[in-house]
């Protein structure tokens, strides 16, 4: 069994593998792992009505492997270097050892508070290590955790509490963010109002600051960790016990939950981090993600951990103090690998080379990025001046439904190509379709990217709704997991990511759906209705264009600025800044069919900058609309927001 990928031989022997003994392949991947009983059967599945199992009937404790299977040999290893956002306050630094204790700490906490194995917990915190010890705590008793990121508003919050039914929130009272604080305990008690099932909030005090405590409700971290014992036996779970709920914007307005399961997903995060990133025993790991999105998920705690390797924790944003600070901390804690989104490199790309000049960066290894396709300057700069033209680039492609790395180069041994994702990783078999679904073969084609095979880490379901798990994933192209990305395939077989062929739109590295933004706009009491799409940003990849349509008879604002700026707040208000649009244009109609359907592809044009090349416009309802929209961007009717 090849569980590291050590040269191109490997890799093709692993592959092909892989493809033709996919059961034995991945039992022997598997078996690197402690398993309280072994599984009866390595897949099934059904991808007509879906339902995947991976270690059937294996019984397991994901926090087993990546704790306490490593005491002996890495006790005194860092699991865990924690970075503060303020550069002047110490660094923290977690021994697996350490970290084994304050996660069995955390775990009796979390059964004293009536926390059992099935329950959900929420979690809404800074990227403190408390996080990750919150997350693996849940793992510990088998409970079901579900992480929201830190920048979403009390309402989106309030959601997603709602939707898992959790019982338990935890929180801090602040959560520092470059120059800023975010009032999470205020931002915690306003969603609330709104969630029924929530009978306890644990609250850890990140700064101090005085905040509102429930004393009926509410309790302090630091004083539940004082009466609960250091030792918590793991709860022996399934290897199809859900492990986590992580939400995700879809097509239509309510986040999906995804939910993934312990087996399946522990072996592929593992397999893939060791191998894509080539990952080496005494290597310092920095992924830049927050633990709110899946990249944190996989790539901070879960992967790294199993591995037993070193994984830096960043609270801070890459800008704050200054556009150095990247750079400082990969030469002060000798960082050998480095994994972030196009979307900060662009961001530090802008700030120019006196923020990089200052730095060493000689014990780098291997660069990687994440979040979305990172466009051919970015590359450019990122490969030559923070790898120093040495360092390969690992451009990977996963999303949150897949759990781990999909499509990448492995590190040093898949040579790379700018924008290109190259080939997929053991185990995973792309397809290009067309609309019909229809495989396209060859090479030097583009099509709809979908997977044939299923494999481990794969979601299991949305949570409460499966019928909406299929009907988004393996309803579009029978047999086929669709991905939602458009994609090509070159002359040499590697894989390019084109981009969201579906309502879905990728901001900074995030997936934003439509319809989501839409619904908060709507709320607004002068909108009639809104349509938003993304367009080419220069940071951000894609920014988030709102055209929208109001009752000039129920404005109460004097001016069209004063009206945009409200249509903002409410999306701060709804859902967050993360979905803030970027320009506004007030329009008086949107371009609809006769059957009422908007013409997206027409408003992705205008929003790119087009002034023709629209298409068959003669199907419109009122075709005049377009030239109207048209007009009013060009003029700059659709102010930066």
């Amino acid at each position: 069994m090849i569980s590291r990928i050590n040269n191109l031989e490997d890799y093709a022997v692993a592959y092909r593998r892989s493809v033709s003994e996919p059961e034995r392949f991945w039992s022997e991947v598997a078996e690197q792992f402690v398993w309280r009983k072994k599984w009866d059967k390595t897949v099934e599945y059904d991808f007509d009505n879906y339902n995947v199992q991976w270690y059937k009937n294996g019984k397991l404790n994901i926090t087993e492997n990546c704790l306490d299977r490593h005491l002996l040999s890495r006790g005194d290893k860092t699991a865990i270097h924690w970075v503060a956002n303020d550069p002047h306050e110490k660094d923290r630094i977690f021994s697996y050892k350490e970290l084994h204790e304050q996660v069995s700490l955390f775990a009796n906490v979390l059964k004293r508070n009536g926390v059992g194995k099935g329950d959900r917990v929420c979690l809404y915190m800074p990227m403190v290590p408390e996080l990750a010890i919150a997350v693996l705590a849940c793992a510990r008793i088998g409970a079901i955790h579900s992480v929201i990121f830190g920048g979403f508003s009390a309402q989106a919050l309030a959601d997603r509490i709602n939707d898992a039914g959790a019982k338990i929130l935890i929180t801090a009272d602040q959560g520092p963010r470059g120059k800023k604080v975010v009032e999470l305990k205020a931002i915690t008690d306003e969603a609330l109002f709104k969630c029924e099932n929530v009978e306890r909030v644990i609250v850890y005090q990140r700064t101090g600051a005085d905040v509102k405590m429930d004393s009926e409700r509410d309790v302090y971290w630091h004083d539940e960790i004082k009466s609960v014992p250091n030792v918590c036996d793991p709860e022996v779970m399934d290897s199809e016990d859900p492990l986590f709920i992580l939400y995700t914007s879809g097509s239509t307005g309510k986040p999906k939950g995804v939910v993934h399961s312990t087996g399946g997903y522990m072996v592929y995060t593992w397999y893939s981090f060791r191998n894509v990133f080539q990952y080496q025993e005494n290597d310092v790991f920095w992924c830049t993600a927050d633990i709110g999105w899946i990249t944190g998920h996989s790539y901070i705690v879960y992967g790294p951990l199993l591995e037993g390797a070193t994984s830096v924790m960043f609270e801070g944003v890459p800008t704050f103090p200054d556009a150095g600070r990247f750079w400082r901390v990969v030469d002060r804690l000798k960082v050998n690998i480095f994994y972030t989104a196009p979307t900060a490199i662009r961001a530090l790309m802008a700030q120019g080379l006196e923020y990089v000049e200052l730095y060493k960066l000689d014990s780098l290894r291997v660069l990687g990025t994440v979040g979305e396709p990172i466009n051919r300057e970015a590359w450019e700069w990122y490969h030559q001046h923070i790898g120093k033209g040495r360092c390969p680039i690992v451009d990977t492609w996963w999303q949150t439904e897949t759990g781990g790395i999909m499509i990448s180069p492995i590190a040093g041994v898949i040579p790379t190509k700018p924008t290109y994702a190259t080939l997929p990783l053991p185990g995973i078999q792309p397809v290009l379709v067309d609309p019909e679904g229809n495989e396209i073969e060859g090479k030097g084609v583009e099509g709809n990217l979908c997977i044939k095979y299923p494999w481990p880490s794969m979601l299991r379901t949305t949570w409460g709704d499966h019928e909406r798990c299929k009907q988004t994933y393996f309803s579009t192209f029978k047999g086929l997991y669709f991905t939602g990305d458009g994609c090509r395939r070159d002359e040499d077989g590697y894989y390019r990511i084109l981009g969201r062929v579906d309502d879905v739109m990728n901001v900074s590295g995030h997936r934003l759906g439509t319809a989501e933004v839409e619904n908060a706009i709507n709320m607004h009491s002068a909108v009639i209705e809104s349509a938003v799409v993304g367009y080419p940003h220069d940071i951000k990849g894609q920014g988030i264009y709102a055209y929208v349509v109001c009752d000039s008879a129920e404005l109460e604002v004097s001016t069209i600025l004063e009206l945009k700026e409200q249509i903002l707040e409410v999306v701060i208000d709804k859902i967050g800044k993360i979905a803030r649009p970027d320009k506004v244009q007030i329009v008086r109609g949107l371009p609809k069919t006769r059957s009422g359907k908007i013409m997206r592809r027409i408003l992705r044009k205008i929003g790119e900058g087009q002034t023709d090349n629209f298409g068959d416009i003669s199907t419109l309802l009122d075709p005049s609309i377009v030239e109207a929209i048209k007009e009013g961007a060009v003029k700059d009717n659709a102010i930066n927001a």
